[in-house]
């Protein structure tokens, strides 16, 4: 229905803004694929050429945009290919090259690996903590059905797969501070859920039928350009916006609260250097990432650096609280470092200048940190 809508809409559009779309949907077949751990997986023709041809599903996001953005630099513009189902802005268009593509379409989805070359697969197409848990059935199908997609296509056809996983596939049970990769994991929300079952399902590929299968576990990412949903960690973008727009901002969480936080450009480059990381380099699956943790108090003490009449207060929300106090305040990312050479460039300091520079005039700013 979904899909069907987005259609009519295409083919209303203009014939240059139809142009870029280009519809795989021709079944909805949802069955899996059988593999024999004695047959070969077929090698994409372009997994050995000079560079990859990267497919990302739900390209349409803050992230996706992101990652080909910095991949088109890397391989060139055509190498990069995006696909959603929703209808993609103009600019989006102009910038590269996208296919309108379902993930729940086993059938549709193969053809665009196998017709585009595809050779790298980076799949960030979810449902989301909120989202998710208003619609379970429909969050079970697009998280976990789809990703069995994902899966079975790249280990049919040799692709290096990448798959982000969260801190919300940690829990109560894990340790905090930091959390290792290898803990309990016992998430209480869908999407922590289905996250804990990808990291499982790629080790598996990987160990029964050679998948390069790649992840890691995002902390919760600042960006000017995100719109956040009603998350923990909201507060986090929020405070940015309103200390420009009006100058205070109310906290739902207590003003110690110290949780994992990471910039945009950080994540971003952390998940170009997991794909071009050799095969032999890593010793690990699933790597935890870090960058910077901190308080409410911290972040805006920092903001008052750059506008000092900035204030902020507090008003904690008990739900969100709880579910706070139950994620790490840090991440071990010491397996990254060692294995691939992880290493932060935004600390807290350049990270609140990053962001304000982006959402305020710069008449608007003072530096006292210089």
């Amino acid at each position: 229905m979904l899909v069907r809508s987005a259609m009519k809409r295409a083919w209303s559009l203009p014939r240059s803004s139809v142009e870029c779309l280009i519809s795989t949907r021709s079944g909805a077949s949802l069955s899996s694929l059988q593999f024999s751990t004695d047959e070969e997986p077929h090698i994409s023709p372009c997994a050995n050429a000079e560079h990859p041809k990267v497919l990302i599903t739900g390209g349409l996001g803050q992230l996706g945009v992101g990652l080909a953005k910095l991949l088109r630099t890397q391989y060139g513009k055509n190498n990069v290919i995006l696909t959603d189902i929703w209808i993609p802005p103009k600019h989006i268009c102009l910038d590269g090259p996208f296919i309108f593509s379902d993930i729940l379409d086993h059938k549709s989805l193969e053809e665009t690996v196998v017709n585009n070359n595809i050779s790298w697969l980076v799949h960030y197409s979810t449902m989301m903590s909120v989202a998710a848990e208003s619609k379970i059935v429909q969050a079970r199908e697009v998280n976990i059905t789809g990703l069995h997609n994902i899966l079975d296509i790249a280990t049919k056809h040799g692709l290096r797969v990448f798959v982000p996983s969260s801190i919300d596939a940690l829990g109560l049970s894990s340790l905090k501070d930091p959390a290792p990769e290898l803990c309990v994991q016992r998430p209480r929300t869908i999407y922590g859920v289905s996250k804990v079952h990808a990291e499982l399902m790629g080790e598996y590929y990987h160990h029964r039928y050679g998948l390069d299968f790649r992840c890691l576990r995002y902390p919760p990412i600042i960006s000017a350009d995100s719109q956040p949903e009603r998350r923990v960690t909201s507060y986090a973008t929020q405070i940015f916006h309103a200390a420009v727009k009006s100058g205070c901002f109310e906290c739902n969480l207590r003003s110690n609260t110290r949780l994992p936080m990471m910039y945009i450009d950080d994540c971003l480059r952390a998940t170009l250097e997991i794909l071009e990381a050799p095969a032999e380099s890593l010793s690990s699956r699933t790597y935890n990432i870090k960058a910077v943790s901190f308080t409410p108090h911290d972040l805006a003490q920092e903001i008052q650096k750059v506008l000092p009449d900035f204030k902020i207060t507090y008003n904690v929300d008990p739900v969100r609280q709880a579910t706070a106090d139950s994620w790490p305040m840090a991440m071990d990312d010491s397996a990254a470092k060692r294995d691939w050479g992880w290493k932060h460039e935004y600390d807290l300091p350049k990270m609140v200048r990053a962001m304000l520079s982006q959402i305020a005039p710069g008449d608007q700013l003072t530096d006292e940190t210089s």
